[in-house]
């Protein structure tokens, strides 16, 4: 069996990985989290891992686990990944990405664990601004990043490319765009439609949804999906090269609130806060993946609609 390395193992998308690989029967699995308060979040699967409590800005604590672990894949998951938060939090934001990846590829380089191969995890949002003519958007495209967020994450993005350059590092990055499914906290626009939506039903808060910006496009992949997908970069995915995930498709905001909306028996009205507002929004972005997708065969498949019932009932669940 292949040992398996997941940083940010309690976090949306390391939940979903773990569950994953855990059902191909063919990893053992090594999950670091951060904090207590997200462990039960990991539910069924948390016997199944064996975990390590880590602050990945802690230099030698990261080499102490990686080099007694020795794990054949490491999946660096763990970053603050809220755009909107990285507006309030910029340095935090800035820190807390950068350094920790810091951590992670210093050990690699101090004891040359050139054997290991690695997935950083960047995203489209690195992009930021994109013209109609960049549409869709493939590897080549400029980078006009719009947020924080999207600053560290090129920062990460580079960062791993440089060290793979200049010291032979096995790195493989992945910029995933917009990814969507049951497990999201707040702080991201479906999950918050949802949590409004389910709290309503239950009346525990008025029927009146509030809202930010309903005009924006975004490509939006399920992440259950997402997740098949760092399996298949690093099982296939070229030393050094980076590659875009996404669905290829385009949806606007105010279209996936209808949809929602249209799963409840509820009468709910839309309050439009401007305080939910960015500072700059890009109107429209779509992921040309073809790249990945001639690589490995890969292509986003559980159907949008399903995507949004199974997150609006994890809320009914939870609220």
């Amino acid at each position: 069996m292949k040992k398996v390395l997941i940083t940010g193992i309690t976090g949306f998308v390391g939940n979903h990985l773990a569950s994953h690989l855990l059902s191909q029967k063919e990893y053992e699995v090594i999950g670091t989290y951060r904090s207590e308060s997200g462990l039960d979040s990991l539910g069924g699967i948390k016997e199944k891992i064996r975990l390590t409590r880590l602050d990945l800005q802690d230099a030698p604590a990261v080499e102490k686990v990686i080099t007694s672990e020795k794990p054949d894949y490491i999946f660096h998951l763990a970053a603050q990944a809220s755009p909107a938060k990285s507006f309030t939090t910029p340095v935090e934001t800035m820190t807390n990405n950068i350094v920790s990846e810091f951590s992670l590829l210093e050990t690699l380089k101090k004891n040359e664990l050139t054997g290991i191969r690695v997935l950083i995890i960047s995203t489209g949002e690195i992009y930021g601004m994109v013209t109609t003519t960049d549409i869709p958007v493939d590897e080549e495209t400029p980078l006009r990043p719009a947020s924080p967020y999207a600053v560290s994450k090129i920062a990460q993005d580079y960062l791993s490319l440089q060290y793979h350059l200049a010291y032979k590092l096995d790195i493989i990055r992945l910029r995933p765009f917009n990814h969507i499914g049951p497990g999201q906290k707040e702080g991201f626009v479906v999950a918050d439609f949802a949590k409004q939506i389910a709290e309503i039903e239950k009346d525990k808060k008025e029927p009146v949804i509030s809202v930010g910006n309903l005009d924006a496009k975004r490509d939006f992949t399920d992440v259950r999906d997402m997740v098949k997908s760092y399996e298949l970069a690093l099982q296939k995915g070229k030393s050094g090269d980076v590659y875009n995930i996404g669905s290829g498709k385009s949806r606007k905001i105010d279209d996936i609130l209808q949809m929602l909306l249209s799963f409840s028996s509820k009468k709910i009205d839309v309050n439009v806060d401007h305080s939910r507002f960015r500072p700059i929004d890009v109107p429209e972005i779509i992921c040309d993946c073809s790249k990945f997708h001639y690589l490995t065969g890969w292509k986003s498949e559980i159907p949008f609609e399903k995507t949004l019932q199974d997150i609006l009932d994890y809320w009914r669940k939870i609220v």
